[in-house]
This record gives structure tokens, sequence and C-alpha cells, in this order.
């Protein structure tokens, strides 16, 4: 699997090299604030960014989520269990004792436990939703560059 990636060089010094967040779409927000959960989503999707305002929203009053994208340094230390493609492949969520949510299941479970999910989670319980769910959300993955336009669409001349 490859992803497409463009970096940026400012006076001779990569972008990133500075602060490793600051080409992510939504930055990071309760680092290290004992949240329960913790989610970790692809800090140059765009669509992921739009997600995780949506969650930051919805979880407002609650505050039970970290949200942190997948390119903050220190992850393989703090979540040894999660390989490294795991983050580009899917969102993550870890929840109290490590307990770890891949993808659509991983949607499910925030859906569960924000306040706001309560008026939608139902739809999990009709069969075979899930493994819609699921399939959908690997499709989703797989080209949320071309659906959200992602950092490559830097690449493509103005029109």
């Amino acid at each position: 699997m490859t992803v497409p990636v463009v970096r940026f060089t400012v006076n001779g010094v990569p972008r990133d090299a500075a602060d490793p967040l600051a080409d992510t779409t939504a930055g990071a927000s309760g680092v290290g604030e004992n949240r329960p959960y913790t989610v970790v989503y692809d800090g140059h999707c765009k669509v992921c960014g739009k997600m995780v305002g949506v969650l930051r929203g919805w979880d407002a009053h609650s505050r039970l989520l970290e949200i942190v994208p997948s390119q903050l340094p220190g992850l393989d230390t703090r979540f040894p269990w999660i390989p490294a493609a795991a983050y580009v492949s899917a969102l993550q969520l870890v929840g109290p004792g490590g307990k770890t949510w891949a993808g659509a299941a991983a949607i499910e479970q925030l859906i569960d436990i924000l306040p706001r999910g309560a008026w939608i989670s139902w739809v999990f319980k009709i069969p075979f939703v899930r493994a819609i769910a699921d399939r959908f959300y690997r499709w989703f993955a797989r080209n949320r560059y071309r659906l959200g336009c992602g950092e490559h669409c830097a690449l493509r001349p103005a029109t």
C-alpha cells in the first residue's frame, strides 16, 4: 500500500522539522490530560480532520476523548501493541486498560461512548450493519486521499 505524501520545505528546513504537528489537518487536543479514550487519526487526511472536528464538538462537555494525529512523536512508545501500519490503515481508539478498536469498530465504539451518539448507536444492532460498515470503512480508508483531497492536491495545477 502506498500513500501519497508531500513534504514542504521553507527556508531549507522541512516544515515538520520544528513542529511535527504543523502539517496535520486538525492538530492535537487533550494531549496528556488522562482522558479515558484516545483517538488516533491520520493527521494528513482532510476528511479525518473534519471528522475530528465533529468528535471535538460531541465531546466538548464530557471530555472523554484525547484526540491526536498518528504523526505525533512517541505514539509507538505509548501504544507499543499497535503496529505503525495500523495508523495508516485505520482510525485507532484506545480505551481504558489499553483495549483497542480500529476502523468501523472504533467509530461504533465512539458513537456508543459519546452522549450525542446515543441517537444513532441503535443502527449497529440491525443485522449486517456492522459488516457493511466495516466494508465501507475499509474502502473509504483506501480512498480517503482521493475523496478528501489530501496533500497531493498541492501538486495539481491551478485551474
